[in-house]
């Protein structure tokens, strides 16, 4: 795990931060990251959560933390976190204050990232919940192994997921191993969550040896995801390329010629208009609205059609337009709104 985290130009003084949250995976992996320091003299610490969604994490998250400590993780880092639903679902409001706290963690003691204990289950629960959405091969790519992650007032902290391709199988028996007793959410078993329906029906029926697939698909999920991500990392770089070629940008308006979008190729072409809503700070459009983006470009043969705008989240809208010089063109413009 160390020897893929640690790069030859990595000059950060501190250790590698371990999310423990107490269950079966995150203490495979502090055992993981303990046995990895012992051979090898890489240091790791640790980050406890507790996220106060239920009256017995704070007793868990003491738990845990007296464990790292036992585990020689140093330093055992712990904070309570405050959880607001601003509308997204409270498993991504917890999301986004978790990762809030692993950069505030990390800068505090210098580290060099964070690694989770994201498993092939995890992965195998994200494709299927990808492929269900419809929303291409990023989707389809599931959890990246390594990433940088931002937070305002923050220089980005990498995160790793070094166990993506272990089973939680896996992980249970490492924790039998190390004589390490872990907690189980009650909120895994609460099937109002889709990722929840998924891990406790859809997959157990899939890998059921007699009636669906067998184990295998763990195997097939995992390497169907690191595939996507690569093909998906491609994709991302060409679009790149062609946006820098052809976006005006200007404050509140970036323009494209509608002829050169043309050219593009459709896969292409949605990520050039997904980069420039982006670049506004807007979030990403979904892929309803960038099939709407496309019949803009692409007016249907012999069917009336508008020009716009088609208004996406974080006040952006797009249309299409004659410029002065009669060459057809696609606007992007941000309407922040007015103080």
């Amino acid at each position: 795990m160390a020897h893929q985290w640690r790069n030859a130009d990595d000059d950060s003084t501190g250790p590698i931060l371990v999310a423990v949250s107490g269950g079966a995976d995150s203490l495979a992996l502090a055992v993981i990251a303990a046995e990895t320091q012992r051979t090898t003299g890489i240091t790791f610490g640790a980050i406890v959560l507790d996220h106060q969604l239920q009256h017995v994490t704070a007793k868990v998250a003491r738990r845990t933390a007296e464990i790292c400590g036992m585990l020689r993780l140093e330093p055992v880092l712990t904070e309570r976190l405050s959880v607001t639903d601003h509308g997204d679902g409270l498993e991504a409001a917890a999301r986004e204050a978790r990762y809030a706290a692993f950069v505030r963690c990390a800068h505090e003691v210098d580290a060099a990232g964070v690694v989770t204990a994201h498993t092939a289950n995890d992965q195998a629960e994200q494709v299927l919940l990808g492929i269900a959405r419809g929303s291409g091969a990023r989707s389809i790519a599931g959890i990246r192994k390594q990433r940088h992650h931002n937070s305002a007032g923050y220089q980005p902290i990498r995160i790793g997921r070094p166990i993506l391709e272990l089973t939680r199988q896996g992980t249970e028996a490492i924790c039998t191993w190390a004589g390490l007793r872990y907690f189980q959410d009650p909120m895994n078993f609460d099937d109002d969550v889709a990722r929840i329906r998924v891990r406790n029906h859809l997959l157990p029926t899939l890998t059921d040896p007699s009636s669906g697939l067998g184990p295998g698909v763990f195997s097939g999920l995992t390497t169907t995801a690191a595939l996507a991500a690569e093909d998906a990392d491609l994709l991302d770089e060409l679009a790149e390329e062609s946006y820098r070629a052809l976006a005006d940008e200007e404050t509140h308006q970036i323009s494209f010629s509608l002829a050169q979008l043309r050219a593009l190729k459709p896969a292409i072409l949605r990520r050039v208009v997904a980069r420039a809503v982006r670049q506004f700070d807007a979030p990403q459009p979904t892929s309803e609205r960038l099939r709407a983006v496309q019949e803009l470009i692409f007016p249907p043969v012999g069917v009336a059609s508008s020009a716009g705008p088609i208004q996406l989240e974080g006040h952006v809208s797009l249309f299409r337009k004659k410029a002065t010089n009669e060459y057809a063109k696609l606007l992007v413009i941000c309407s922040p709104p007015s103080e």
